[in-house]
C-alpha cells in the first residue's frame, strides 16, 4: 500500500486505483422493496448518528484533494427523503468532480430542477417493473406513475444521461426484458439490467433467481440488433443498438464479477467506510470527523482501510460471506 501524501493516488493491494466514492445520505426509504428491506419493523438510525452535510463535504473533500477522486454518487436508502439534499449537491459540486444520484424516483418530479441547479449532472432511477400490479408487489407501494413522471422530470430538467436500473429476477420480472429495452429506446434513457445479488432483507437469494447477463443480452438481441461498446472501469457491460437509437447495459455482479477493475469505496449514512459492497469489515470515520481530527489523520484512516480491500467478493463460492447489513443500510 502506498504511503498517504498530498495528491497521491490511492492504490489498493491489488493495484487498483480508487477514484469513485459512493455516499449514503440516509438509511430511510419511502419504498419497501422486497429484496431490500422487510415490510415493517425497520429500525432507522437516530438522526444524531447520521453524518451532517458538513461532515460529508469534509470527507469528500479529503478524498478529492488528497487522492484525486473524480466521481461521487449519492445513494440511500432513498436519498431524496433527506431534507435539503440540493444543498449537499451544491457543496459537493464545488469540489469540481462529477456528481451523480441514485433514486427510486417517486418524488423526483419535486426535486429535479433544484438538483440540476445545484450541480447534479447524472441520475440513475431504480425501476424493476413497468406493470402496475407487479410494481406494487415488488415495492409494496403503488407509485409507478410517480416514478415514470420522475423519469420525465429528469429528462426535462436536462440531466444526462438518465439511466434506469432494473434488478432482474427469475420468474418475477424476467418477462419484461424486451419491454424495458423498448421503453429505454422510446424515452431516450439507458436501461441497465442488474443481476440479483445476495443483499436482500429476506435471506431468499439463490442462484436460481439470477438471470445471467448473457441471457439478458441474447433476449434483447433477438428483438433489436446490438453491438458491444468498449468497457472502462464502470460496472456495466455496454451495448449500443445497431440502428443508433441509444444503448443498454448489464451489471453482471454474479456471473461476471468486475472486481478486477473496481475503483469504488463507500461511506454509509452514519460514517462507516466500506471498501466493497460485500465487505464484512467497516471502518468508523464518524469519530474522526466529529472529534476534530486533522485532515491528515482522516486521510491516513482512509488509506489504511483501502489497504484491506479484497481481490473480489466470491459470490457463489463456498467462502462467500454475506454482509450482515442490507443494501438500504449500506447504500446502493
Amino acid at each position: 500500500m502506498r504511503q498517504n501524501t498530498d495528491g497521491q493516488d490511492l492504490i489498493d493491494p491489488y493495484g487498483r486505483t480508487v477514484r469513485d466514492l459512493r455516499i449514503s445520505v440516509t438509511d430511510r426509504c419511502n419504498f419497501r422493496c422486497q429484496y431490500c428491506m422487510p415490510a415493517e419493523g425497520m429500525q432507522w438510525l437516530p438522526r444524531t448518528e447520521i453524518l451532517s452535510f458538513e461532515e460529508i463535504e469534509r470527507f469528500a473533500r479529503i478524498c478529492v484533494s488528497r487522492f484525486g477522486f473524480n466521481g461521487i454518487r449519492l445513494t440511500g436508502g432513498e436519498p431524496l427523503v433527506r431534507a435539503h439534499l440540493p444543498d449537499l449537491v451544491e457543496r459537493l459540486a464545488g469540489l469540481g468532480v462529477d456528481i451523480a444520484l441514485t433514486t427510486n424516483g417517486a418524488t423526483l418530479r419535486l426535486h429535479a430542477a433544484a438538483l440540476v441547479a445545484a450541480g447534479l449532472k447524472r441520475i440513475n432511477i431504480s425501476l424493476d417493473s413497468l406493470q402496475r400490479e407487479r410494481f406494487l408487489e415488488l415495492t409494496r407501494r403503488d407509485e409507478l406513475d410517480r416514478v415514470l413522471d420522475g423519469v420525465d422530470s429528469a429528462l426535462d430538467a436536462g440531466l444526462q444521461p438518465v439511466k434506469i436500473n432494473v434488478v432482474m429476477m427469475r420468474g418475477i420480472n424476467d418477462d419484461e426484458i424486451v419491454d424495458f429495452a423498448e421503453y429505454g429506446r422510446a424515452k431516450g434513457v439507458t436501461v441497465r439490467f442488474i443481476e440479483f445479488m445476495p443483499l436482500e432483507a429476506g435471506d431468499v437469494w439463490t442462484d436460481d433467481l439470477v438471470v445471467p447477463a448473457d441471457e439478458i443480452i441474447e433476449t434483447i438481441s433477438e428483438a433489436f440488433p446490438i453491438e458491444p461498446v468498449v468497457r472502462g472501469n464502470e460496472p456495466a457491460e455496454r451495448w449500443r443498438y445497431s440502428d443508433g437509437n441509444g444503448e443498454v447495459g448489464v451489471i453482471a455482479s454474479v456471473t461476471k464479477p468486475f472486481c478486477g477493475n473496481c475503483d469504488r469505496v463507500r461511506l454509509t449514512a452514519e460514517g462507516q467506510f466500506r471498501t466493497c459492497l460485500f465487505a464484512v469489515d467497516e471502518f468508523d470515520m464518524r469519530p474522526l470527523l466529529r472529534d476534530e481530527a486533522s485532515d491528515e489523520a482522516i486521510a491516513d484512516a482512509i488509506s489504511a482501510a483501502v489497504g484491506t480491500k479484497w481481490a473480489g467478493h466470491s459470490i457463489g463460492q463456498v467462502n462467500f460471506i454475506r454482509p450482515k447489513r442490507t443494501m438500504s443500510q449500506i447504500g446502493g
